[in-house]
Formats: C-alpha cells, structure tokens, sequence
C-alpha cells in the first residue's frame, strides 16, 4: 500500500470585517503566508456609534457564516466596534460568538490589549483615526484594563471606505503627532482602526522612535493566529512579531 506524500491543510482562519465588500485586509496574508483567511462583511455604514448600532446585532449571524465556511477560529475584525460600549460587552460579545460558533473567537479589542501586555506597556499614547468621542470610549476601554492613555489624537474620519486610503506617510506623521503630545509620560504608540492600512507605518515609527506601536490590523491577525492555537511567527509585524503570545 503506498503512503500519501500530500501536505495537511492549511489553516483556515475566519474574520468579521466592518466593510460591506468582506475583503481580507492585507496584513494578514503578509504575516502569516501559510495561512488561508476568509472574510464576512457587516456594512458598517460610519465610525462612529450610530454606525456601530445598526450592525452590532449582525456580528454573531457572522461568525456562523464563517463557521459554515469551514473557518477553525474567528475574529471581530473591527476594535471601535468591540470597545465601544465598554470592557464588560467587549467580553460577553466575544462568548457569544465562541457559543454560537463553539469555536476558539476572539475580538480587535482583545487583541490590541494582549500585544500592549505582551509588550510591557501600561502608559500609552493613543493614536487612531477616529473621532474625539470614539477616542474617549477607547480611552476608558483601556483604563478599565489597567492601562493608562496619557494622550489620544485622532484623524476624525467617519467613512469606512476612508480609513483604507489614509498614506503610509500621514499615519508616520500621525504617530510622531500623537507621541509628542504624550510629553515623554508613554511607554508606547496603540494605532488604534481596523481599517488602516499600517504595516510600513509601524516599520518607520519603531524605527524612528524605538519604542513599540501596537496596531490594530496587524496586532488582529497576531492574537487570531494564537487563539487558534497555532505556533507561527509573523513576517514583517514589527516589535510585536518578537513578543510571546500571553493572553
């Protein structure tokens, strides 16, 4: 009898993304090239909270598309969606999903919490592309998990389709922006906003200012790729990338 020489699966990890379009963003492949990512939409219509209202109700029916599509993990996608009702409904949100699925889920707001951990930081400067009053739900979101936002400057961008097309470039200077108002009193840079596009921008700001910028996207992926339970290492994430995977 011969023996199959033919490789495992590939890991198949599922996203509930803001976007109507349920485009996969484009970290994820970048990071983890041995992973398949298969997303579903919400049409989130604006970044703020009327616009998450008229979805949030759609998240669960999401998640069980996604496990219908064979998706071994999943993961809300969109972190102003997941805190912005506070830390409390950030966690139960996440236990519907994992009942509804009994799947491993998890959320953006979880995972930008678990990389600030990770990498040692409790004063952090706050960057995103939000408006003031989704900056200040942030702010309290992160206090009410033991980490101090010494400052938070945002972009005051409400469009979804927006935050895709903000440069490489104005989020550097975003960041270099929002660690000059924190004074010196931060330990780190969150660029916080599902949507953007950051990548490089992490690259250049680490760079320049040699301290560790959690982003979103990247930092969505990194703490997804764990809660699935799989031992990869991220290409081009950053510090974040060098960290151990605490919960």
């Amino acid at each position: 009898m011969s023996t199959s020489n033919t490789p495992s699966a590939r890991p198949l990890l599922g996203l509930i993304v803001p976007p109507a379009a349920g485009l996969v963003p484009p970290e994820g492949p970048q990071m983890y090239p041995e992973v398949d990512f298969i997303a579903q939409g919400l049409a989130l219509a604006s970044v703020d909270k009327q616009g998450y209202d008229q979805v949030i109700g759609q998240v669960v029916d999401a998640a069980r598309k996604l496990a219908g599509r064979g998706a071994q993990a999943i993961s809300l996608m969109g972190t102003s969606l997941s805190f912005y009702r506070g830390s409390e409904f950030n966690e139960r949100l996440a236990e519907h999903l994992r009942e509804a699925t009994s799947l491993p889920c998890t959320t953006m707001s979880h995972a930008i919490l678990r990389g600030l951990r990770a990498s040692g930081i409790t004063r952090v400067a706050v960057a995103s592309s939000y408006i003031e009053d989704v900056n200040q739900r942030l702010v309290r979101f992160l206090g009410e998990n033991g980490i101090e936002a010494v400052c938070a400057y945002g972009l005051g961008v409400t469009e979804v389709s927006a935050m895709a097309r903000i440069s490489t470039q104005e989020l550097v200077d975003l960041c270099l922006t929002t660690w000059r108002l924190a004074q010196g009193k931060a330990q780190g840079l969150l660029l916080s906003c599902g949507g953007l596009v950051s990548l490089e921008a992490v690259r250049i700001v680490e760079e320049q200012l040699g301290v560790t910028v959690v982003s979103s996207s990247p930092a969505g992926f990194w703490d997804l790729v764990a809660t699935a339970g799989l031992e990869l290492y991220p290409q081009d994430a950053g510090r974040l990338a060098r960290e151990r995977q605490t919960a």
